[in-house]
C-alpha cells in the first residue's frame, strides 16, 4: 500500500475512536509494525495527529465514535475478483418477486450489478447499495433508519422499535469479518446488535465470504454456523473448512472467480 493511502487510513482511523493502537493500524493497512510507527512519527511531526504510547490519537478528540474494522473504500480493493464472482452466484439464488435483505459490505455491494434486471423487494442498511439500486434497477428498495457510518457506509440503529422488525425476507445476504468453528465473527458490538436484528427477520441466511475470511478471527461472535443456510465462497476454500461447514449442515457454493477474470465481468 502506498504511503499516502496509509496516511489517509491512519488519519481516518484516529478520527473514529479516541486512541488507535499500532496493532490496529497494522491490521487496517496490512503493513509492518515498523512502517506504521514511522508513519505515526511522520504525521506527528507534521502535526496531523498526536503520537501516544503504543499508538496515536487525533489532535481533536472525535465527537462521534465510529465502528471497528477497515473502511469500505479499503475493503473494496481486496480480493475484488472473488467478491464479484461470489456476488454473481448470490444473485442466482434470487427469483423475481423475492423479498431479500442485503447487509452492507463490499462483497454484498457487488450484487447490485447483477440485480439491474431483477424485480425484488430489497431491504438494506447500506447507503451505497440502496443508491445504486434506485438509480440502475427497478427493484423496490427499503432502507433501515439510524446513523450513517461513513467509513463502513452502513446505517445502524441502536433502537429496538425500528423498521427492521416490519420486514420479512426469504433470504438475507451478508458478509463477515471472519468465519470459523464458532460461527460468524464481527469486529464491533454495534454491528453485532444491528445484524442480529436483521438475521431474525430472514428465513435463510446466505453468507458471502471469500476464502481468506476463514483465516480471520475476531473476539465477537454474531451467530453460530447452524444458523447459516448457505456459504458462497471461492475455490481457495480449504478442505478442512469445507468439512467444518458440511458437519454444521451448511450448504456450500463455490463461485468461479476465474470465469469473472476471463469475461471481464464486474
Amino acid at each position: 500500500m502506498h504511503e499516502k493511502e496509509r496516511h489517509r487510513i491512519i488519519l481516518s482511523a484516529v478520527q473514529e475512536k479516541p486512541v488507535v493502537t499500532v496493532g490496529e493500524l497494522v491490521d487496517l493497512t496490512e503493513s509492518s509494525e515498523a512502517t506504521i510507527r514511522r508513519d505515526i512519527a511522520a504525521l506527528h511531526v507534521a502535526k496531523r495527529l498526536r503520537r501516544v504510547r503504543g499508538g496515536a490519537e487525533a489532535l481533536s478528540p472525535p465527537q462521534f465514535v465510529g465502528l471497528a474494522g477497515r473502511p469500505f473504500s479499503v475493503n473494496q480493493t481486496m480480493n475484488a475478483r472473488q467478491k464479484q464472482a461470489i456476488a454473481k452466484a448470490a444473485v442466482a439464488l434470487c427469483d423475481d418477486g423475492d423479498s431479500v435483505i442485503i447487509n452492507g459490505g463490499t462483497t454484498t455491494f457487488q450484487m447490485v450489478h447483477h440485480l439491474a434486471n431483477r424485480r425484488l423487494q430489497v431491504f438494506t442498511n447500506s447507503f451505497p447499495i440502496a443508491e445504486h439500486l434506485l438509480k440502475h434497477s427497478k427493484n423496490t428498495v427499503m432502507l433501515s433508519g439510524g446513523v450513517i457510518y461513513r467509513e463502513q457506509n452502513v446505517i445502524l440503529s441502536p433502537f429496538e422499535n425500528d423498521v427492521t422488525r416490519n420486514f420479512w425476507a426469504r433470504r438475507m445476504f451478508m458478509g463477515a469479518q471472519g468465519i470459523g468453528p464458532l460461527g460468524l465473527m464481527e469486529a464491533d458490538p454495534l454491528l453485532i446488535q444491528a445484524e442480529q436484528k436483521l438475521i431474525d427477520q430472514a428465513e435463510d441466511l446466505v453468507v458471502l465470504v471469500d476464502s481468506s475470511k476463514f483465516k480471520q478471527r475476531s473476539s465477537l461472535i454474531l451467530c453460530g454456523l447452524k444458523r447459516i443456510s448457505t456459504v458462497i465462497t471461492d475455490s481457495g476454500l480449504q478442505a478442512s473448512d469445507a468439512r467444518m461447514l458440511e458437519e454444521a449442515g451448511v450448504s456450500v457454493i463455490i463461485a468461479d472467480a476465474q470465469a469473472m477474470e476471463e469475461t471481464g465481468s464486474g
